[in-house]
């Protein structure tokens, strides 16, 4: 019995994982750190974005940059790059970072210029040996990969640098940059290529790919999706997410629990607080169940699915999955659960009034 349940959420875990895009962080993190495609792939993405060819870097995915001290905030960076250059050649030897980027809450997308400040300097400040001159300090070009418009203004790239308020043209070359490149954008797209990556980032499947580069780097996502190892590194990940989620339901029940007690507490009756308590813990499981359901949902909406088809994927009736789905396209196109669980169970509490 055990082993058909271990079975079955092999299963499970092998379909997500089949249907998981370039822009999220574990298929990114496994992709350039996997020892048979992974220079090659990033090479391919950089040559894509920035139009010339890549020969010599040094690859290292889910780089931490701790704080100077205990107390104070680190980095975590998904991919840093850093070109081997031979001193003397000639070249800039630039740091590149990739990041790509699917938060759904709005305070972090408000943070990114901060966020990127921050990576900016812990970048800068590791790259500079003591003793040495500032013009030997590394060039930083920082690329977020989103598939929200970071600004707004719908354009596929944004480019930033620093510059001089009172005179924009006048040349200042400091060495940091940061690339924004929104999926969807539309504006300023004279890059038909770029465009193409972007979108089969966003929805990694072979339809997407629909030149002769995305078909290379196809094959290199399918060959690591069908790797065993991945699939086991990947469970793992997915049981600690689940634990978390299990976390959450269980704070749900202690809330419940609680209310439950206060109600009974009020009545002076014992009869009373034990129903309440009761009352309280199948509320709190049924809360932590209802989340758990939104977030799927949530999730399945964002990639364009259908009522029948998330019905069908979470094998749930089409009558259960319908009132979360009509709640969540009030907040579309982010699909934050969070309100989203906060709407379909205040419309459940007034149903039971």
């Amino acid at each position: 019995m055990k082993e058909k349940e271990t079975e079955e959420k092999r299963k499970a875990v092998r379909k997500r994982l089949a249907e998981m895009n370039l822009l999220d962080d574990f298929l990114f993190g496994t992709m350039v750190s996997y020892p048979e495609v992974g220079e090659q792939f990033v090479k391919e993405l950089l040559r894509i974005i920035f139009g010339r060819e890549f020969k010599h870097l040094s690859i290292t995915a889910q780089k931490v940059i701790y704080g100077a001290d205990t107390d104070q905030h680190g980095a975590r960076l998904d991919v840093c790059l850093e070109p081997e250059v031979e001193e003397g050649d000639g070249e800039d030897v630039t740091v590149y970072d990739i990041e790509p980027d699917q938060t759904e809450d709005d305070a972090d997308r408000k943070a990114l210029p901060r966020r990127m400040r921050f990576y900016h300097g812990k970048l800068a400040a590791r790259s500079l040996e003591s003793g040495l001159d500032y013009d030997r300090l590394k060039n930083v070009v920082i690329i977020m990969i989103v598939p929200y418009d970071p600004f707004g203004l719908d354009r596929m790239v944004y480019t930033i640098k620093n510059h001089c308020v009172e005179e924009p043209d006048m040349p200042y070359e400091d060495g940091a940059g940061t690339l924004f490149l929104y999926t969807k954008g539309t504006k300023g797209v004279e890059d038909e290529a770029l465009g193409q990556l972007l979108r089969y980032m966003e929805e990694t499947t072979y339809k997407n790919a629909v030149n002769e580069d995305l078909r290379k780097l196809h094959k290199m996502v399918v060959k690591v999706k069908k790797d065993p190892e991945v699939t086991v590194r990947y469970m793992i990940a997915y049981l600690r997410e689940m634990e978390r989620l299990n976390k959450a339901t269980a704070k749900a029940m202690e809330d419940g629990m609680k209310a439950g007690m206060e109600t009974g507490m009020k009545t002076g009756m014992e009869a009373g607080m034990k129903a309440g308590m009761e009352a309280g813990m199948k509320a709190g499981r049924t809360a932590g169940e209802l989340y758990r359901l939104v977030a799927l949902v949530c999730k399945k909406r964002k990639k364009q699915k259908s009522v029948e088809e998330i019905a069908e994927d979470l094998e749930e009736d089409i009558s259960v999955i319908e009132p979360i789905y009509q709640a969540a396209e009030e907040f579309a196109p982010e699909y934050d659960p969070d309100p989203v669980f906060e709407r379909v169970n205040a419309d459940n509490k007034t149903e039971s009034e």
